[in-house]
């Protein structure tokens, strides 16, 4: 039985959590990862109908592009005493007109602080998309370009990346220098965190 207060705790009480059943499609999956010894946290939206359905974070080919951003095999992603990932939301917020829907607004202001407070070991947070901007940045620059674009002011604690989705790819090729001058730096950071 986990201690009460603990880390293990809190995520056995995530991982139950019902908050917003009556507002899913479907019933609540939460789906994290995270150890006291983690330094590295990636701080993303919330699940995708696949990782809904696998109840693997990042099971996905936006996984597989963040892993190779990050430079990392799934061995070394999917180990809890490295990686954190504590998405916006928890659970598939389900799907609207214009893709899966955001996440559910109940989450973070439930289960967040707590979760970070209980990894006291997190170097690098890894920020993706609009949502992780807003609760972690303040809003940032304002846009995740600009954000994504002025790196250099949260380095080396914090990153904010574009959803690393296959939707994002007009992006990625609008703005080239993206993974031709951040990628390898983030690259050399992770690879440090992870020794």
């Amino acid at each position: 039985m986990p201690a009460p207060g603990s880390l293990e705790t809190l995520l056995a009480q995530v991982r139950a959590c019902q908050l917003c059943a009556a507002e899913l499609a479907h019933a609540p999956r939460p789906v994290l990862q995270a150890a006291e010894g983690a330094r590295l946290l990636i701080a993303g939206q919330a699940p995708g109908r696949r990782v809904h359905a696998s109840g693997v974070a990042f099971d996905d080919p936006s996984g597989q592009r963040l892993r190779s951003w990050l430079g990392v095999d799934e061995a070394t992603f999917y180990d809890p005493q490295r990686v954190a990932i504590l998405p916006m939301g928890f659970c598939y917020p389900g799907h609207g007109p214009r893709g899966d829907l955001p996440p559910r607004a109940e989450c973070a202001p439930a289960w967040r602080r707590a979760l970070l407070d209980a990894l006291p070991n997190i170097q690098l947070s890894v920020i993706l998309g609009q949502y992780a901007m807003d609760y972690h940045l303040d809003g940032g620059e304002g846009s995740l370009t600009a954000s994504v674009r002025n790196w250099r002011a949260y380095w080396p604690r914090q990153l904010v990346l574009p959803h690393p989705s296959p939707r994002n790819n007009i992006w990625l090729r609008r703005n080239p220098w993206f993974e031709r001058d951040v990628i390898p730096l983030l690259q050399r950071r992770v690879a440090t965190l992870m020794r």
